[in-house]
């Protein structure tokens, strides 16, 4: 188990970095800190405002489960949509 910690801590760190050097490459006006780095995997390293962890924790207008997270790379659970799937699955008995 100690090994999978060491290689997801590896490669959420490779990724911060290559999103980081993505956002160098560009001319300072073109940067915005955010983005998706290896095609898929969000990021997002602007300052966070609770504006943008409200629509990321608790969205219900969103229909994803996981979301971008609101700082650093990878994803989020918006609450809304889990308390709404799990409120589907108990009434289904």
């Amino acid at each position: 188990m100690e090994r999978l910690r060491r290689i997801v801590k590896i490669v959420a760190f490779a990724l911060a970095v290559a999103a980081f050097v993505e956002q160098l490459r560009m001319p300072a006006e073109q940067r915005t800190w955010e983005g998706e780095v290896v095609g898929f995997v969000p990021y997002d390293f602007r300052m966070p405002t609770l504006e943008r962890a409200r629509s990321r924790w608790w969205n219900p207008e969103d229909r994803r489960l996981f979301v971008p997270t609101v700082f650093g790379v990878g994803w989020t659970i918006n609450g809304a949509r889990l308390v709404r799937m799990l409120g589907m699955a108990g009434t289904s008995r």
